[in-house]
């Protein structure tokens, strides 16, 4: 064994032990921790012959890269939804590491962590009132989590078509109708050789609204004369948090051949709490949904579920199998991820989340989530009674948007966003909404309270007064 390997093996209890003291003196400061980095290095192109040791790397790290470290996963990074990390989900987390899985398979020898995956998947249904009928997994994100439902859905188009797209390459058209999809599906449509700009683009209500507009919708599936087609919907736009009339495109179902894909990202957590629930009524019916773990459930980065009916199971499949792997065993017969998700490599991903899952409940998302919507009302009643200020929109949900009321003038608002961002006191991003340049402000947070508000409305009242 290498000299330095066996050093650090020897001494783990002692590197571990500053790691965890480490760790706990940031998260006890995080309200503290800025939200902002303003430092700058020299990046290091030569790694030396011979290594410093875990020590001598912590040492390294702390003097050149712990002070770029952000608060984001603090009360008042209102960034990109970015939601923090529950105390239990940060043992998840670590266990995670320390087990190290590959986290494949359910049955048969070796490694059967990806039960784990099953079961969290199975609370996650429960915790969000879906029916039992839906296969699911863990993915990096949101991106990925589209992506895999999407690819599903091409190779169900592609059947419809009478082609198998997975082993033939994609041909034809396939169409796809949705109102206002978020860049990490368009995203996924590069990907999957559809093309990013190749849907046709559905009316939203009237009213400052983002919904989809379904008589719209209705007319164009008419006008396709009974071609299939993959509808794309949304359950919380970004900027508003506006949610698609589930109800109404479960009755278009029945009557037309589509594949429905709903993106609810972190808008399907409303369905934790009773007050929020009717949002997502009737998207049981859909064939795939889009998760997003780190966001509204607060587990660490790089996690996202996606969940695909399965009576789809044969199509996901002939999607993503290893065909060419007879060491692997029949794809249909041995249920393994290595069959239904694009990586064959990942880690023991579902654990932090089951953590979080089965410390919380379901009286603890309810919690997270009817506190996150009670602070993102407190800020955008003060943005609305502030002159200085004007909500783009309704605050519908969690996420607030606004932008510089009065005369101050659109030029202004990105010179005030940075302004406000350098105070490390909070983080919020920029948008464009209806063509006006705004900021967003998105409540996903479960340490954020009143005091986080106050502190933020301080300081954007100073910034006001200076000018």
């Amino acid at each position: 064994m290498n000299d330095q390997l066996q050093q650090d093996l020897s001494t783990l209890d002692s590197l571990l032990e500053k790691i965890k003291t480490q760790g706990l003196d940031y998260i006890k400061n995080l309200h503290g921790r800025p939200t902002t980095a303003v430092s700058a290095i020299e990046i290091n192109k030569d790694l030396g012959e011979t290594g410093l040791g875990g020590l001598g790397a912590l040492k390294r790290f702390n003097e050149k890269f712990e002070p770029l470290m952000v608060g984001s996963g603090g009360p008042r990074y209102w960034g990109f939804v970015t939601g923090g990390s529950t105390p239990a989900s940060i043992a998840g987390d670590w266990l995670s590491t320390i087990y190290d899985q590959n986290t494949q398979s359910t049955s048969g020898q070796g490694d059967l962590s990806a039960l784990v995956e099953v079961e969290t998947i199975k609370l996650l249904l429960g915790l969000l009132g879906l029916p039992g009928d839906f296969l699911g997994g863990f993915v990096t994100g949101a991106t990925m989590s589209n992506f895999t439902c999407l690819a599903v859905a091409r190779q169900w188009a592609g059947k419809a078509m009478g082609k198998d797209f997975a082993k033939d390459g994609v041909s034809g058209e396939i169409n796809i109708l949705s109102a206002l999809p978020h860049s990490s599906v368009l995203k996924s449509l590069s990907m999957l050789g559809i093309g990013s700009n190749h849907f046709e683009r559905v009316k939203v209500l009237p009213g400052n609204r983002e919904s989809i507009d379904t008589e719209d919708l209705e007319a164009r599936i008419r006008a396709l004369g009974g071609e299939p087609f993959i509808l794309i919907s949304s359950a919380g736009t970004v900027n508003t948090v506006d949610f698609d009339d589930f109800a109404a495109i479960a009755k278009l179902k029945t009557t037309y051949n589509f594949w429905w894909h709903i993106d609810a990202a972190f808008g399907a957590f409303a369905a934790c709490s009773p007050k929020y629930r009717h949002l997502l009524d009737g998207w049981e019916k859909a064939d795939s949904i889009t998760l997003d773990c780190h966001k509204w459930l607060n587990v660490p980065y790089e996690s996202a579920v996606f969940l695909v009916k399965e009576q789809h199971k044969v199509l996901q499949t002939e999607t993503f199998q290893n065909s060419n792997a007879p060491y692997l065993g029949d794809p249909l017969e041995n249920f393994s991820y290595l069959n239904f998700l694009p990586e064959n490599s990942r880690r023991l991903k579902a654990l932090p989340a089951w953590f979080s899952l089965t410390a919380y409940g379901k009286k603890g998302y309810r919690d997270i989530v009817e506190n996150s919507v009670e602070m993102a009302s407190l800020f955008s009643q003060f943005v609305e009674e502030n002159e200085a200020f004007e909500l783009l929109a309704p605050t519908r949900l969690n996420n607030v948007c606004f932008t510089l009321g009065g005369q101050r003038g659109q030029d202004k608002v990105a010179a005030f966003l940075t302004r406000l961002n350098a105070t490390g006191k909070v983080f919020m991003t920029p948008t464009v909404y209806n063509g006006r340049k705004g900021i967003r402000a998105a409540f996903v947070n479960w340490m954020t309270g009143k005091g986080d508000i106050e502190i933020v409305i301080a300081e954007m009242k100073k910034l006001t007064a200076e000018e």
